[in-house]
């Protein structure tokens, strides 16, 4: 028999389901995989949620297989920016280095309602801020397929564990791409769900109207499983939206072609982007438009306002999000301080990394009084034209479509000197978190050049996540299985 960790989620649930393995040693099995790969990968934060796994695993082994518990026994992973009581989330920040929850997030609640073993925190930029996962102040991630190369960011902790089958899947936060561009990175699949889908609460918060828990896993039935399980409303939770969450997972046995849907293809969206990628992705519409989908174009004229509209949007709210990181309430606070300035000073300059503080400055300067309507009030209404931009579009179609991120995973600290270019290259990702909509990035196959994971993405309209998943899983399983990347054992 192959080894477990090579599985499916829902494989391995399957099996636990029928008694075939029990849940000690599935989870024996992903220890002994992230053993042998974290020195290299670093996708984990922290210490291992092992001995409290382990009491898990047991106590459900004890109990036996419970058909009300769809993720009983299966491990998994959290971003740590996700807080599980009494364990460390620092947000990969010095800041938080010291931070334990007494306290779940809402999605950790339903997590272990429905039976998940928590193995560990995964990786990610500091607070949340970065695209590579070379932001985070303890460690930077490499990608599975090949070492040297980031993983994505700012969830590519999380992809490079699913990835690398260190997990059997792994909860990620979007804020403007932080699921859908590193599970393109790493050759898994994201889904960032509709705003207000998934509850925020327990969740360390960088742009509050743009931040979104979604799920990082290995195919698209494990993503609609794990979706299903997080999904739905929470009234500790103020922008949660209280709608019924639809099941498609039945569905998406018989979800085999795209027969009647018009994919719409944004062509703000298809230019600029590298040759492989562009090459990968046509082939994706390609096979889509042999499944009997029909390809249509559209345009979001406002696009290419998009990345300035979101980095002042996105600064300005973390700006405030972060205000109370001061080292009087919350963090790390500086000892050596004698007056209450020098206190904000050194414990903001000393648990703060560069990127943090740059991006609260910049938050600070377009709230302050003499530029608020110049930046703020402007980029706010771009955000209100981008949503009317994704609304016209939807007139004249299902879906649209788009490659993840227009180039393949760069060299470590290639982009460290560069922020205003790593900035630009949010540009195919970040609108769908400002208009608020569904997205999912499924594999659409290897760069020719690079031989790294190429990504294509699927957009929806809001709350439609059940038909957004059966239109990614029929068009998955007509696209090539990547397989095991390369850069990590088999």
């Amino acid at each position: 028999m192959d080894a477990l960790y090579t599985r499916s989620l829902l494989e391995i649930r399957d099996m636990l389901a029928r008694g075939e393995v029990k849940p000690t040693a599935v989870l024996d099995d992903c220890l002994q995989r992230i053993t042998a790969l974290e020195p290299d990968l670093k996708a984990t934060i922290g210490p291992l949620m092992a001995e409290e796994a382990a009491k898990t695993a047991a106590e459900l082994e004890q109990s036996g297989p419970d058909p009300s518990k769809p993720l009983w026994g299966v491990p998994l992973m959290l971003k740590d920016c996700i807080c599980a009581k009494n364990h460390p989330t620092t947000c990969a920040s010095k800041m938080l280095e010291n931070f334990v929850p007494f306290y779940d997030a809402g999605v950790v609640e339903k997590l272990r309602k429905a039976g998940a073993v928590l193995v560990a925190k995964t990786n990610m930029d500091e607070f949340a801020m970065g695209s590579d996962t070379c932001g985070s102040a303890m460690h930077p991630t490499a990608n599975p397929w090949d070492l040297s190369k980031v993983p994505g960011g700012s969830s590519g902790g999380s992809a490079a564990a699913v990835a690398a089958r260190e997990v059997y899947g792994a909860l990620g936060s979007d804020t403007g791409g932080s699921i859908r561009q590193p599970a393109s990175f790493c050759g898994c699949v994201g889904l960032k769900p509709t705003y207000g889908r998934v509850s925020r609460y327990g969740v360390v918060a960088y742009g509050s109207s743009l931040d979104q828990v979604g799920v990082l896993a290995r195919n698209v039935p494990d993503t609609a499983l794990l979706y299903e399980v997080i999904a739905g409303y929470d009234a500790r939770e103020a922008t949660s939206a209280p709608l019924p969450v639809e099941s498609c997972l039945d569905e998406l046995k018989n979800s085999r072609d795209l027969k009647g849907l018009r994919i719409g293809l944004p062509r703000e969206f298809w230019n600029g982007n590298s040759e492989e990628v562009d090459a990968c992705c046509r082939a994706a519409l390609d096979a889509a438009r042999d499944l009997g989908a029909e390809l249509v174009e559209v345009s979001l004229p406002h696009a290419r306002y998009g990345v300035a509209a979101y980095y002042i949007l996105s600064p300005a709210e973390a700006s405030t999000n972060l205000a109370r990181f001061d080292g009087v309430r919350y963090g790390l606070r500086d000892r050596e301080a004698t007056e209450l300035k020098d206190l904000y000073t050194g414990s903001r300059s000393k648990g703060l990394g560069e990127e943090v503080k740059r991006r609260i400055l910049l938050g600070t300067f377009v709230l302050s009084a003499g530029y608020y309507d110049a930046y703020y009030h402007k980029a706010a209404q771009v955000r209100r034209l981008i949503a009317q931009d994704y609304e016209q579009a939807f007139a004249h179609c299902d879906l649209l479509a788009a490659p993840a991120a227009p180039v393949t995973a760069w060299p470590q600290g290639h982009l460290s000197g560069d922020p205003l270019a790593a900035y630009q290259l949010d540009v195919l990702t970040l609108t769908l978190n400002l208009a608020g909509l569904p997205g999912i990035c499924i594999p659409a196959g290897l760069g020719q050049a690079s031989q790294m994971p190429v990504g294509i993405q699927l957009f929806g309209k809001a709350f439609t996540e059940k038909s957004l998943l059966l239109s990614a899983h029929a068009l998955s399983a007509a696209l090539p299985s990547l397989g095991m990347p390369r850069g990590v054992p088999a």
